[in-house]
């Protein structure tokens, strides 16, 4: 199957970039038989789409942390496949019954924080079910009964698939239901089909897919899903080469849905691909997005050769998303990669006549007495 046309082909345009609200997906959810099953902390509607007559049952949830919104874009490309008259349409609507909830935390997506607007991480309070937003999750989890769980997040761009330098672009967790971290069949089928994802992903991202750390956490809705033995897959997307826009990583998103969907082995557990699931590459932070290497300074007096680093911070401006450079880190930095690397070869770094750099400035800084950056970038 040519996935790259298929996604091509049913990419929702109206969709664009990490600042997705509930105005965007508004007018697609209206082309659509929903309902509205109750409300955030400040009374916007959380919307639940169902559809296929297949036995085994899928429930999908994004966007419960606000600024999470590249697994919400490729579920809209999904449901525009799902739409569509093609076969594989309707061979995964007669073989599944699906549940969707397309953004789960829409407070949270206008303000594009992580928590709500009771600033609560609604990904530790799968216990306590102390929001809104939260109940209704598990309201439609007991109600929907589903066979299978898929928790679509986004992952910083500071996470490698490994610690070779590729970035974990996609990263997948078939949670934990104790604190042991034991493996039943309830895991194993999460795991089986973790497995038939990555096969097809590492066709498109060799090596850049990882695995999450599985450390068990009661309040996580992954692992609260997973002790109540339904399979849970965590779907974590991550950064793509020059990516922030993650368009590149939204497609993967949908490859792997749809390659998973395919995969077949329903009820009962045929294969055991627990090894091929540990062999994925754990998640590691090992990453900045810039580094700048053998940069002359001076620090307590002294002239110094070593390397500092630049992060983003995604800063929501006047309605859009703004990716701000700061300095966030001076020393060797030994095991650490940037997606954005310059060698200053020992020219010396000035900053508004300043020869050190200062922790959580803007990244708008000289190397030597000519070469510009700003922003992070050498212009």
């Amino acid at each position: 199957m040519d996935y790259n046309q298929l996604h091509l082909q049913y990419k929702e345009e109206s969709l664009y970039g990490r600042y997705i609200t509930l105005k965007d997906i508004k007018p697609l959810l209206d082309k659509y038989t929903t309902e509205v099953i109750g409300h955030s902390v400040l009374g916007k509607p959380i919307y639940k789409y169902s559809t296929g007559n297949g036995p085994t049952r899928v429930f999908m949830w994004s966007q419960m942390h606000g600024n999470e919104s590249t697994t919400t874009k490729a579920l809209f490309d999904f449901l525009n496949l799902l739409q569509s008259d093609e076969p594989l349409a309707e061979e995964l609507l007669a073989e599944y019954t699906f549940c969707f909830l397309p953004m789960v935390n829409p407070d949270g997506a206008e303000r594009y924080t992580r928590v709500n607007a009771n600033e609560i991480d609604l990904n530790r309070d799968s216990e306590t079910l102390s929001q809104p937003e939260s109940q209704l999750l598990r309201q439609t989890f007991d109600s929907f009964k589903p066979d299978y769980c898929y928790n679509l997040h986004d992952q910083r761009s500071i996470f490698g698939a490994g610690t070779d330098g590729f970035p974990a672009t996609v990263s997948f967790l078939a949670p934990a239901f104790n604190e042991a971290r034991d493996i039943n069949d309830v895991r194993i089928k999460a795991m089986n089909r973790i497995v038939a994802m990555n096969e097809e992903l590492q066709k498109h991202i060799p090596n850049q897919v990882g695995r999450f750390d599985d450390s068990f956490n009661s309040n996580c809705i992954g692992d609260k899903f997973t002790s109540l033995n339904v399979p849970t897959i965590l779907f974590e997307a991550g950064h793509f080469q020059n990516d922030y826009e993650r368009e590149i990583t939204r497609k993967m998103i949908f490859i792997a849905l749809v390659s998973g969907l395919r995969y077949r082995n329903e009820n009962v557990v045929v294969d055991n691909k627990k090894e091929e699931y540990l062999n994925i590459n754990q998640n590691n932070i090992v990453f900045y997005d810039f580094i700048y290497k053998n940069v002359k300074i001076y620090y307590d007096g002294k002239e110094i050769i070593t390397n500092f680093v630049a992060q983003y911070k995604e800063e929501l401006i006047d309605g859009k998303i703004q990716f701000n450079a700061y300095i966030v880190e001076i020393g060797e930095l030994i095991g650490f990669y940037g997606h954005y690397q310059y060698d200053a070869n020992n020219k010396a770094f000035t900053s508004n006549g300043i020869s050190t750099p200062i922790i959580n400035q803007k990244a708008d800084f000289t190397i030597g007495t000519s070469t510009i950056f700003v922003n992070g970038i050498k212009i």
